[in-house]
């Protein structure tokens, strides 16, 4: 099982360090984050999305991929994707990260697709999918950097079918999906095994991490106050009351063991991008946890095949 690390998820680490933690745990693959840092967030506390120091600046991405590339190979690991945050149809955008992802050697790269807030219709918003990926894929096939689309809640992805339908109509050898069963906690739930079979040699990718749904405690709370029937309780009353959040790795909805057994099935032997969000470990406790879990996996699959 090849493992790898998406650097959004240790943001208080350099380059340099995250190498090196990816080393000792035995993790092979380092999935460099192409965001800039605002200049606002420099001085406060690493966060994910925010004072991220593993990440490439877009805007210095000549200086700083030499360094980063540099990083990985000192400490015998590979520099398998650049993941920037693409806006769909964004195309001086993603000529610059495919130029990027070639330069520090990845073979794929993260793409835009739409987001969906009942704003525009699908239709439109799959038309404009379909135009931009049809010129990604021109790129990818350029650069020889396989371009991806991402299962993603808030989006026109969400599910693997859905992601499907984006790419159906191009080359599997230059456009793929990024799986994520993480995301699709949020938004997207499908049959492991029957997204996996859609997708086809479509999946490329596949990234790690766990959510859950909880109740809502402002919602519950707001619903308590106003019992005895008034039509400000019977409207909270109507509310699903469950928000999703992120958890630990093997503390959410999803079962790894499932999907990986599913996976497994397929045929798939790609990397597992760990991006655990929980902040339940500090980084190297989590890429250290990553890689036990995922051995636990393997060996509780293998004792099946005996079996």
């Amino acid at each position: 099982m090849k493992l790898s690390v998406f650097t959004v998820a240790t943001p208080d680490m350099t380059a340099e360090q995250l190498a090196a933690a990816a080393a000792s745990a035995g993790i092979e693959g380092v999935e460099w984050r192409f965001r800039g840092i605002p200049e606002a967030a420099r001085s406060e506390t690493p966060s994910f999305w925010g004072n991220n120091r593993c990440s490439i600046d877009p805007a210095r991405w000549e200086e700083d991929v030499p360094a980063f590339r540099e990083a990985a190979i000192q400490h015998g690991r590979r520099s398998i994707a650049l993941v920037p945050y693409l806006n769909c149809g964004d195309l001086p955008a993603t000529v610059q990260a495919f130029e990027a992802a070639s330069a520090l050697g990845a073979s794929m790269m993260r793409v835009g697709v739409p987001g969906y807030n009942r704003q525009t219709a699908y239709p439109a918003l799959y038309d404009q999918a379909v135009r931009y990926l049809t010129k990604v894929q021109d790129l990818a096939k350029q650069y020889k950097v396989k371009a991806l689309v991402e299962t993603h809640h808030f989006t026109i992805a969400p599910t693997a079918s859905l992601a499907y339908r984006l790419v159906e109509s191009l080359d599997p050898d230059h456009v793929g999906v990024l799986y994520d069963p993480g995301n699709m906690v949020h938004e997207g739930y499908e049959n492991y095994r029957m997204g996996l079979e859609l997708l086809g040699p479509y999946l490329a990718h596949v990234h790690v991490k766990n959510a859950g749904w909880y109740p809502d405690a402002k919602e519950q709370a707001d619903a308590e106050s106003n019992e005895g029937g008034t039509t400000s309780a019977a409207s909270l009353s109507l509310r699903a009351g469950w928000t999703s959040r992120w958890a630990p790795l093997t503390g959410g909805i999803v079962d790894w063991v499932q999907v990986v057994r599913d996976l497994k099935a397929v045929g798939y032997d790609g990397y597992y991008g760990i991006e655990d969000f929980s902040g339940t470990y500090a980084s190297a406790e989590m890429l250290q946890h990553f890689a036990d879990v995922m051995a636990g996996i393997e060996r509780q699959l293998e004792e099946e095949v005996r079996v």
